[in-house]
């Protein structure tokens, strides 16, 4: 088991199932959900976003809310990452119910995200 754990992570690498579970902070030290998912772009292999769950009660009613990836930052004394938003911009962006669909390959979808945040998109 500990070999396996060392081959997973090495120096700043981290294997993406241990990133799935991660909280995420605000920078005023709030809680604001957790990693769900990271979506990889297969064609260009950059990682385009984290993927948040928010909201619900014991995983009923949860929102899955796709941050640009660009806007996470790791913070070792949190363990967790942390980023430049609150609570009222991320209940006001684009996200999805578990059992919606979406097409990750929009780029419209894409663009409306990143505006959102006013990030530029992973793929310029």
């Amino acid at each position: 088991m500990a070999n396996e754990m060392a081959e997973r992570e090495r120096g700043d690498m981290i294997s993406a199932d241990k990133v799935t579970g991660t909280p995420v902070y605000n920078q005023a030290g709030e809680s604001l959900g957790e990693v769900y998912s990271v979506m990889i772009d297969k064609l260009s292999g950059r990682v385009a976003y984290a993927v948040m769950s928010f909201g619900g009660f014991l995983g009923i009613g949860n929102r899955y809310h796709p941050l640009p990836w660009s806007m996470l930052h790791y913070d070792t004394s949190r363990g967790g990452y942390v980023v430049n938003i609150d609570k009222s911009t991320l209940e006001n962006a684009p996200s999805y119910g578990e059992n919606d669909s979406v097409d990750w390959s929009d780029r419209a979808y894409g663009k409306r995200l990143h505006e959102h945040y006013q990030v530029p998109p992973y793929w310029i």
